[in-house]
C-alpha cells in the first residue's frame, strides 16, 4: 500500500470518511466541470515543460483560462530550468510507503530544487503544515539522496498570483508516520459534528448524522 497526500489528508480530516471511501470503495457521482480549468492548466504545462509546441492548446484556452495560463507562464519558479514534470514519486517513512505525483521538480544554477504544486482554486491555509507539502517534500528528499544545495516546496496561487515557499527543514515526517500508523490499527472513528461536515458528500452515510 502506497498512501497519497489526499488519502492522510482524508483521514486527518474524518477516519470514517477515509473508510468510507478508501477501504468500503463508496462510488459517488462528481462535478467534472469544477475541476476542468486545473486539468487543462497542468496539460497544458507539462506539455510546454517538455518543450512540445502548444500553439493548438492554448487556442482552445478561454479568456478566464487563458489568464490563469499567462500567469503560470510568466512564473518565476516555473521559467527556472526542469528536472521533471508530472513526476510519480514515493518514498519509504519508519514502515510505510507514502507518494503522489507532483506537478513540476525545478532547480536553479546553484542546484536549489523546487517542487512546484500550481493551484486554480485554494491554496492549503497552512501550507507548511499541509500533508501535501509534507509528502511530496520527503518524496523527493529521498530521491535526490541529498544531492541538493536546499529543497523547498512552491505552491502557485494562480488566482491571486502570489507564491507560498515552504523549506524542506520545517517538514516533520513524524506526523505522516503517526497518520500511517492509525490508518493500519483500523481506527475510523467518525469526527464529531464539525462545519465542515454539512459540506460532505459521504454526510447521509455518515453514523454521526
Amino acid at each position: 500500500m502506497i498512501y497519497s497526500a489526499n488519502m492522510l489528508k482524508t483521514y486527518k480530516l474524518c477516519p470514517l470518511k477515509y473508510k468510507l471511501k478508501y477501504v468500503e470503495r463508496f462510488s459517488l457521482p462528481q462535478k467534472f466541470e469544477v475541476f476542468e480549468k486545473g486539468k487543462k492548466i497542468h496539460a497544458l504545462a507539462y506539455y510546454y515543460l517538455k518543450g512540445d509546441d502548444i500553439t493548438k492548446m492554448e487556442t482552445a484556452l478561454t479568456p478566464e483560462e487563458n489568464a490563469v495560463w499567462q500567469r503560470l507562464k510568466e512564473n518565476e519558479f516555473f521559467n527556472m530550468k526542469t528536472y521533471r514534470a508530472e513526476f510519480d514519486l514515493n518514498c519509504k517513512i519508519g514502515n510505510f510507503w507514502v507518494g503522489g505525483r507532483l506537478d513540476a521538480v525545478v532547480y536553479d544554477e546553484d542546484n536549489n530544487y523546487y517542487i512546484l504544486d500550481y493551484k486554480t482554486g485554494a491554496v492549503p491555509k497552512n501550507p507548511q503544515e499541509d500533508l501535501q507539502t509534507l509528502v511530496y517534500l520527503a518524496a523527493l528528499e529521498a530521491h535526490l539522496k541529498s544531492d541538493f544545495k536546499s529543497l523547498k516546496f512552491v505552491y502557485i496561487d494562480l488566482k491571486n498570483n502570489k507564491n507560498h515557499i515552504i523549506d524542506s527543514v520545517l517538514a516533520h515526517p513524524e506526523i505522516i508516520e503517526h497518520i500511517c500508523r492509525q490508518i493500519e490499527c483500523g481506527n475510523f472513528t467518525p469526527r464529531t459534528q464539525e462545519a465542515s461536515c454539512e459540506s460532505c458528500e459521504y454526510r447521509h452515510h455518515c453514523l454521526i448524522n
